[in-house]
């Protein structure tokens, strides 16, 4: 198994970022709408903070997340927006120190799941690596609406090499969960980090193929922006198909965001 501890310095630093945008809010501000349809900053922590107890729960309990599974598919279309609903509830000071708790008891429960062990989860059984990557992913995600919330900054580190890691890898999960048939031949992504950096993956002889910046990739397999607002390049058509359902998240298809333009 791929060494987990980076991985959990950089889920701990993004969950650090969005602490330092929440942290001194008051309660108006705690209830400040966010791009997310009637989603506040409340609702976005609450979220996290369930997320992280749903983790801990797949790391160390299977069978109870097993019973929280089926819970999810009952009530597939509002599983998600209802629990962000009851957590937005709790008074701020109360949730933010659960979701801080929950963030290092996750780091916990993951370092001490076996070698070789696949964790369920709502989308593909993961090892604890991936799940800490696939943590940070949401987290860095929804640090994104909250500061498009607030009009902060959202400072842009290589640590989104984990959500762009997760965008290349889900292709096939994206087409399965919008219904489409998934593409033999595999695709080429070269993505431009932070520094200056080439990030690539696929056969670098591909004939589909995406290109850009890496931010910008992000943006889009999280759903934070729309496609036409972004730089990304594809070439061939299974390519272009793929930016237009691209989702790292598991989970029904997002409806994504309108374009700024």
């Amino acid at each position: 198994m791929a060494d987990i501890e980076p991985v959990l310095a950089d889920l701990g630093a993004e969950g650090d970022a969005l602490d330092a945008l929440v942290a001194d809010l008051d309660d108006a501000g705690w209830a400040t709408p966010t791009p997310a349809e009637g989603w506040t900053i409340a609702h976005q922590v609450a979220h996290l903070a369930w997320t992280d107890q749903a983790s801990i729960l797949a790391a160390t309990d299977g069978p109870g997340f097993q019973a929280e599974l089926e819970r999810a598919i009952a009530s597939i279309n509002t599983y998600v927006d209802d629990a962000a609903e009851q957590g937005s509830k709790t008074p701020p000071a109360e949730l933010l120190t659960s979701w801080r708790a929950g963030r290092r008891a996750l780091g916990d429960a993951l370092r001490a799941v076996p070698d070789g062990t696949k964790l369920p989860w709502f989308g593909p059984p993961m090892s604890a690596t991936s799940m800490a990557t696939a943590r940070l992913m949401e987290t860095w995600a929804h640090t994104q609406d909250v500061a498009d919330a607030l009009g902060a900054e959202h400072v842009i580190g290589n640590r989104i090499r984990h959500v762009a890691h997760i965008g290349a890898r889900t292709r096939d999960f994206a087409y399965m969960t919008n219904g489409r048939t998934t593409p033999t031949e595999e695709f080429r992504v070269e993505l431009t980090a932070p520094d200056g950096s080439l990030w690539t993956w696929g056969p670098e002889d591909a004939v589909q193929r995406v290109t850009g910046p890496a931010l910008d990739f992000c943006l889009l397999v999280t759903q934070r922006r729309n496609r036409a607002d972004l730089a990304l390049v594809a070439e061939g058509p299974d390519a272009n198909e793929w930016l237009d359902i691209a989702q790292a998240f598991a989970g029904p298809p997002g409806s994504g965001r309108e374009s700024e333009r």
